[in-house]
C-alpha cells in the first residue's frame, strides 16, 4: 500500500497562538475546545521543513511567543525517543501534542519489562486517552506499561494483539476492510463521491417505497462510503462528525415545514 504524506496545518487562534497540527479536529476542536469559527488555517503543506520554519515566522509576525524548537524537531520519527522504565513509558511531547506525535510515529516499537509495544492505528486512541502529564516536565507525558500490556494483550510476546477488553469501532473495521481491498491504494475521492450519489439514490428509492430493510442498507452503505472518502482525504470520519457536532450543538432555530432551520435563516 502506498504511503501518503501527512498534511500539516498551520492554524491561528486569534489573540492566543499560532501552531501546527496534522489533525485540526483533535488538536484544536477537541483538545483545546475551539469551534470551527474560532480559528483559521493560515497555510497547509506536506513539507514539514517548510511548515516548521513558517510557523515561527508567523508567530513572530503576529506578535506571539516564538517556539524554541522547530515543529519538525518535536515530531521527528524515531523509536528511541520513547523511554521506558519498570512501570511507565514516556513520550517526548506534551500530552496536548501526543496525537500529532503518534500520527507521525506510526510503527514505532519500544521494549519494556512487560513486552514489546507498538504505535498503530488501533493503539493510538488508547494512548491518547490514557496518557498523563509527567510530574517532572510538562513537555512530556507517559502511560503505565501494565495497563497498555492488558490493552494490547501482548504479555511478553513481540506481536501485539487486541485483547478481549477492546472492540474496534465500526469505522476502524471499515478502514481495515477497505485497506485489504485496495480502495485506498487504487481509489480516489472522486470515485467515492460518485459512489455516494449512487447510494443516496438507493436511499431515496427505499424511502419512497417505505422499504425499511433497504433504507437500513442504504444508510449503512453511505456511512461506509463517507468513511472511505474521509480516509482518502487524510481525514477521519470520527473527527468530521465531532467537528459538525460542535457546530450544531450550539445552534438555535426552529422546525419549519418538517426541517430544522437555524435562527439566522428564519
Amino acid at each position: 500500500m502506498k504511503q501518503t504524506q501527512p498534511t500539516y496545518f498551520l492554524y491561528h487562534i486569534p489573540g492566543k497562538k499560532i501552531g501546527v497540527t496534522t489533525d485540526l479536529g483533535k488538536r484544536v476542536i477537541q483538545a483545546q475546545g475551539y469551534g470551527d469559527k474560532e480559528f483559521e488555517v493560515l497555510e497547509q503543506s506536506s513539507d514539514i521543513e517548510y511548515i516548521s520554519t513558517r510557523e515561527r515566522e508567523l508567530q513572530s509576525k503576529y506578535g506571539y511567543k516564538v517556539d524554541i524548537r522547530l515543529y519538525k524537531d518535536l515530531f521527528k520519527k524515531s523509536e528511541g525517543m520513547i523511554s521506558s522504565s519498570e512501570q511507565t513509558s514516556t513520550f517526548p511531547c506534551p500530552k496536548a501534542d501526543l496525537d500529532s506525535w503518534l500520527a507521525n510515529n506510526k510503527g514505532a516499537r519500544w521494549e519494556t519489562p512487560h513486552g514489546s509495544f507498538v504505535v498503530t492505528e488501533a493503539t493510538i486512541p488508547w494512548l491518547i486517552s490514557n496518557a498523563k502529564t509527567s510530574q517532572f516536565s510538562d513537555t512530556k507525558c507517559y502511560i503505565y506499561n501494565k495497563a497498555f500490556m492488558v490493552f494490547q494483550g501482548t504479555g511478553a510476546t513481540d506481536t501485539p494483539k487486541m485483547c478481549k477488553c477492546y472492540t474496534p469501532s465500526h469505522f476502524e473495521l471499515i478502514r481495515t476492510w477497505a485497506t485489504e481491498r485496495g480502495i485506498y491504494d487504487k481509489g480516489d475521492s472522486k470515485t467515492q463521491f460518485v459512489k455516494l450519489q449512487e447510494e443516496a439514490g438507493e436511499l431515496a428509492r427505499a424511502i419512497l417505497k417505505k422499504d425499511k430493510p433497504e433504507i437500513i442498507d442504504a444508510i449503512g452503505d453511505m456511512v461506509v462510503v463517507l468513511t472511505n472518502l474521509a480516509k482518502l482525504e487524510d481525514l477521519k470520519i470520527e473527527d468530521c462528525i465531532t467537528s459538525a457536532y460542535n457546530v450544531i450543538a450550539k445552534r438555535q432555530g426552529a422546525m419549519v415545514n418538517g426541517s430544522f432551520v437555524k435562527s439566522e435563516s428564519l
